[in-house]
């Protein structure tokens, strides 16, 4: 039995190159670690057996869910930490996470996930929200591609899950990849994905993640068609992924020059998505429309928001645009001041991208 009531769960295929490090940052917390394989050919196996509590084989059936599911049927505990070989912990507070269990028994956990990607050649990172943590006898993964956690009780599945914070940074390496790499790895997903929707043609997530790809690989057509899909199956902005669709829309809308609907829609959800992530969008769209005005009172709005951290190396970027407004306009005092937090900033975009 574990030390602290926690059972990892990681479902692996060909990380040798991850595998060591993930596992290793785990050991000081006391989890349990349950491994399953799904036809490695590589030393992941090897690798794991010097650190994991159990090391499983499950013959992969195209299901991510159904290998996750399995891997958390052999834990030895009932509270369930979902990480992916490439995610590195880099801190946890373990006497915050037992208060946070035993005050919200029924609830899942979030991980502030900070995705380390390439950008045009240079390393930049961004921070994703997701849902890793809860009590399997809850809970349980739907999906066979960008599973998803959800109620194990079919009837609350439409329900939103009540989640908190992770008292945990953790560090997921896996978008650092080459423009080669990741549309092979969006084009695996696509196929995936569309084999679902065969199944499920009105189930809105779906047409998310397939919109994403699109968007990543550059279909950015077909991406925008998905897109409104899903915002024409429901907009309720309780579900985390519906504003995503819409900022990703604005943006998308941008790049094909269809501005004014990027306004347009940025502005219909704006009383409502009060997000920093939302309205840093919000203000990039009011930039491209040539509203520099409402772009600098919106830049400088998402610097102040309580979820400010959810912004990732785009706090840095909204720190440079409001240097630039704000010289524009002539604030020199307040660009400024405005430099001394973005090199605040660009030191701790140092620390994530080493740590």
């Amino acid at each position: 039995m574990s030390k602290f009531p926690v059972s990892v769960c990681i479902i692996a295929k060909n990380e040798e190159k991850h595998m060591e490090e993930c596992l290793r940052r785990l050991l000081p917390y006391g989890f349990e670690i349950v491994v399953t394989d799904t036809g490695s050919q590589d030393r992941t196996k090897e690798i794991a057996k010097k650190y994991a509590d159990k090391v499983l084989d499950f013959e992969w059936v195209d299901d991510f869910s159904a290998a996750r599911n399995y891997c958390i049927s052999h834990a030895s505990n009932n509270w369930i930490l979902s990480l992916d070989c490439d995610e590195y912990v880099t801190s946890m507070d373990t006497a915050a996470l037992r208060i946070l269990m035993q005050k919200f028994p029924k609830d899942t956990g979030a991980i502030r996930l900070k995705n380390l990607m390439y950008n045009n050649g240079e390393m930049e990172y961004g921070s994703d929200d997701v849902t890793r943590f809860f009590n399997r006898n809850y809970y349980t993964f739907i999906s066979p591609v960008h599973e998803q956690v959800c109620y194990k009780d079919v009837e609350k599945r439409d329900e939103v899950m009540q989640t908190f914070l992770m008292p945990m940074e953790v560090v997921h390496h896996g978008y650092a990849l080459s423009k080669e790499q990741m549309q092979e790895k969006q084009k695996r997903n696509l196929d995936l994905l569309y084999a679902s929707l065969e199944k499920a043609k009105e189930d809105p997530y779906i047409y998310f993640q397939i919109a994403q790809s699109e968007f990543i690989i550059g279909n950015v057509e077909k991406a925008v068609q998905m897109y409104e899909k899903v915002l024409e199956l429901t907009d309720d902005i309780a579900y985390q992924y519906i504003q995503i669709a819409m900022m990703a829309l604005a943006k998308a809308y941008v790049q094909i020059n269809r501005i004014q609907e990027a306004v347009e829609l940025m502005e219909r959800y704006a009383p409502v998505c009060k997000t920093a992530k939302y309205t840093f969008t919000h203000a990039g769209v009011m930039l491209d429309s040539g509203n520099r005005l409402k772009a600098l009172m919106l830049y400088v709005k998402a610097t102040t928001m309580v979820d400010v951290d959810t912004l990732g190396e785009n706090l840095l970027h909204c720190y440079q645009h409001i240097i630039q407004l704000q010289t524009e306009f002539g604030n020199l005092e307040m660009a400024e001041l405005f430099r001394g937090k973005y090199e605040a900033c660009l030191a701790e975009k140092e620390r994530v991208l080493n740590s």
